[in-house]
């Protein structure tokens, strides 16, 4: 009895990531608006919806209207499933050997590139007696999964073979669509389009043509086809797009979404120290005068990225302060020395904004010279994730 009751408390800890789900819905129609009714949105929530809930964020964009969902893998496909999804879900990397019957059980969309996988799925959906749409990814220039141009013929012969099975996408993936004067990404697109006509003289007609990420939905209305696969967008953000090397802005490169997840914590401790005191792990930062010390129970397990020491900064109170020595495994320090009305217990803002003040993903990964993917994904299980209407 005592093992099931300590499994059910609620994590008391004071550091949690708000997911606001009604931002997230507004992202799903500035989207939307943007491509056109006519287009089809296969929102993607793999990673766990890039670290803010992917059963959650399903269930409010299916409530908005969103139709397909893009995972990597069967095992975030079962959640969704389990969580009572309805909407299609697109297997983006394909299978493993051995998932192919809870693929059509589960009625999975796979992406498919080698004849091996149509075989397996072609066995396990005549067995179920099944009929089961796939997509079709071809290699245009990524140089990692999908099909080479050259090889196409044969696989055709395998689809042509299978009785069960229907080519009902056709996928590429972009290699630099945030490069605007990139060459690869009109190649890219002519390859798709040859691809698409092959097909065709085959006898295969996939409605769903889809090549565009986040970076062509907003920059390349050209890669758009049938379906689109926004993902980073949905939580408001994108990279920044470069031209001859420089990064470049403008109307056309804008979409009005914002940031779904604001990430908190709170004051622990407050310690007051005297100049010439080294703090935290090695000592590297060391107080030119008397200081306050904000001990924050938040650190690099919780995903807090440890690059930022000495470095980043939080918002406490209508003020930034600095992030002062070593983040650690679980606290960091920050100066909050001549900041007004600070108590144990205040709320410290890591990712978010307030009071006009903003600290958000892109200044962490810029800080920490890595993407913004790797800074949203990064926040960790051992942060609760408190879904907002």
């Amino acid at each position: 009895m005592a093992t099931i009751e300590l499994a059910k408390r609620v994590a008391t800890r004071p550091t949690w990531a708000e997911v606001s789900l009604s931002a997230l819905r507004q992202n799903f129609r500035i989207v939307q608006k943007h491509v056109g009714d006519g287009v089809t949105i296969c929102a993607v929530v793999k990673a766990d919806g890039y670290g803010h809930g992917a059963v959650e964020c399903a269930r409010a964009l299916e409530d908005e209207g969103a139709r397909w969902f893009g995972v990597t893998s069967l095992d975030e496909a079962i959640p969704l499933r389990e969580a009572g999804i309805h909407s299609r879900i697109l297997l983006m990397t394909g299978f493993w050997r051995g998932e192919e019957e809870e693929i059509v059980h589960l009625k999975l969309t796979p992406t498919v590139w080698e004849t091996g996988q149509i075989e397996l799925l072609e066995k396990a959906a005549a067995h179920m007696d099944a009929r089961l749409p796939i997509h079709l990814k071809v290699d245009t220039g990524m140089g990692r999964l999908g099909v080479a141009p050259e090889d196409l013929p044969q696989l055709c012969v395998a689809l042509k073979a299978s009785k069960h099975l229907v080519v009902e996408g056709l996928s590429t993936h972009l290699a630099s669509s945030e490069v605007l004067d990139a060459p690869s990404v009109p190649e890219q697109l002519q390859s798709l389009d040859r691809v698409d006509q092959l097909l065709e003289n085959e006898g295969f007609h996939p409605p769903l043509v889809h090549a565009a990420n986040t970076s062509a939905v907003i920059s390349r209305g050209e890669s758009w086809n049938t379906m689109v696969r926004p993902g980073i967008a949905l939580y408001g953000y994108y990279l920044p797009f470069e031209r001859a090397g420089r990064e470049v802005s403008g109307k056309g490169l804008r979409l009005p979404v914002k940031p779904v997840l604001t990430w908190k914590t709170r004051i622990l401790s407050l310690r007051d120290v005297r100049a010439n005191q080294a703090l935290g792990y090695g000592g590297i930062y060391v107080t030119k005068a008397p200081a306050r010390v904000a001990v924050l129970p938040v650190g690099y397990a919780d995903g807090f990225n440890r690059a930022l020491s000495s470095r980043g900064r939080v918002i406490v109170g209508e003020h930034y302060a600095p992030i002062v020595g070593r983040i650690s495994m679980d606290l960091t320090l920050v100066d909050v020395t001549g900041l007004p009305d600070i108590a144990v217990g205040d709320e410290a803002i890591l990712l978010g904004a307030r009071d006009g003040l903003s600290v958000d993903a892109r200044e962490h990964a810029a800080l920490a010279n890595t993407v913004l993917y790797e800074i949203l994904c990064g926040i960790s299980k051992r942060v609760p994730r408190r879904h907002i209407s």
